[in-house]
């Protein structure tokens, strides 16, 4: 009963046995070598396999999804002799399990090795800038040639990438001085066209306030000069009126004073008095000493009072009024041509001219360093003819042919 057992047992225990080794499960994006005594079977595909016991066995079980591999740096030697140290990243995919496990014993190794021959050969014929600059073409044709080459190995290579070129401390110390002077170059550079363009601004700036204030200057002094113009005529004319109506005034008085002397008949003996009163006051001066009174003073009075005056019931020549006193007449009367020497009414002109010159001071100058508005004369208008003179034809300020204000 007990062997019976045993036997049983050693049956079931065979059984389970057969059936763990008659079945395979492969997982998604894996596939399987099956070996049949030695021998290449077939490849499992991901799921539920079915094998035969004890004649049948996996040989390698192959990752089909993309894989990723970085290998250490390898020193490469450049077409200058330069010795630099380059790491690479390899992505492939297994496309044909078998070949690659029949085709090469490690394909990560050969891919390995294919990369880094393939790399020196590159690199040895380019310089180091050439190398260091050149990253895309290395990358492509690095890629062409490992695909070409793996493609028997059933391996499909999908990128290759340069991880990192390092040239030598030395050099890459001088490389660092190199484009630190290159910097500093370009620093200089744009600080000596940012001080050219700051000058020529500041030029330009102090060119248009030249204009600015010259144009200023030569308005000024035409005005300055017809007020002065203006000034002097009025003042002539006031000065012109002024004698005029003095010397009227003197002849007037002269008039009124021979009619005086007229209506009152003096007699010779008055008049001999008044120029003895006189003579104290002519002698009153520092340079007078000695005065001598004529002989014939008398007579000289009896001949002006002869040739003067008339006869009276007595003898005695005196002086007789005229029958009528002169007209009086204003002076602007006497003559036409002198009527507008004392209208004191202001001048049309001259007030235009005074409002015309004050709209100009008060007038805002625009800022040269500001962008300018639109002027609203409109396209094309001289900017002259905001500061009050006229546009010449080729710009700024025409002289003007005579005063500005008539």
């Amino acid at each position: 009963m007990t062997t019976t057992l045993i036997v049983i047992a050693v049956l079931v225990l065979f059984v389970l046995v057969v059936m763990v080794k008659a079945v395979l499960v492969i997982p998604q994006a894996t596939a399987a070598v099956i070996e049949r005594l030695g021998r290449y079977r077939t490849t499992a595909a991901p799921g539920l396999n079915i094998l035969v016991p004890f004649f049948d066995r996996v040989r390698a079980r192959i990752d089909l999804r993309e894989q990723v591999v970085s290998f250490p740096p390898q020193p490469v030697i450049t077409k200058d002799n330069l010795t630099v140290s380059i790491d690479t990243v390899v992505y492939f995919q297994v496309t044909d399990p078998r070949a690659a496990v029949y085709e090469i014993s490690n394909y990560i190794v050969g891919v390995e090795q294919l990369a880094t021959t393939t790399l020196r050969n590159l690199v040895g014929g380019m310089s180091l800038e050439e190398t260091l600059t050149s990253r895309d073409e290395i990358n492509n044709q690095l890629r062409g040639v490992l695909d070409e080459a793996t493609g028997r190995w059933g391996i499909r290579v999908a990128r290759v990438e340069l991880k990192a070129i390092d040239p030598p401390p030395s050099i890459q110390d001088s490389m660092e001085k190199q484009m630190r002077a290159d910097r500093e170059k370009r620093a200089m550079i744009l600080n000596a066209e940012g001080q050219r363009e700051a000058s020529i601004k500041t030029a330009e700036g102090q060119k248009q306030s030249q204009i600015l204030s010259a144009e200023g200057a030569k308005q000024a002094s035409i005005l300055a000069a017809e007020a002065e113009r203006q000034s002097r005529i009025l003042r002539a004319q006031g000065e012109r009126a002024a004698r005029y109506l003095q010397a009227q005034g003197q002849a007037k008085a002269i008039e009124k004073v021979f009619a005086a002397i007229k209506a009152g008949k003096p007699t010779p003996e008055v008049l001999a008095y008044q120029y003895l009163q006189t003579l104290p006051q002519m002698a009153q001066g520092d340079a007078n000493k000695v005065w001598l009174v004529p002989s014939d003073y008398g007579k000289a009075l009896e001949g002006f009072a002869r040739m003067l005056g008339a006869p009276g019931e007595d003898g005695v020549f005196r002086y007789e009024p005229s029958a009528e006193e002169p007209p009086a007449s204003r002076p602007e009367e006497d003559d036409a041509s002198v009527a507008e020497w004392f209208d004191t009414a202001p001048d049309p002109a001259v007030a235009e001219a005074v409002r015309a010159a004050e709209a100009v001071a008060r007038k805002e100058v625009p800022s040269p360093l500001a962008e300018p508005p639109v002027p609203p004369l409109g396209r094309g208008a001289d900017p002259a003819r905001e500061l009050g003179g006229p546009a010449a034809p080729g710009g700024g300020v025409a002289e003007q042919a005579g005063p500005p204000y008539a």
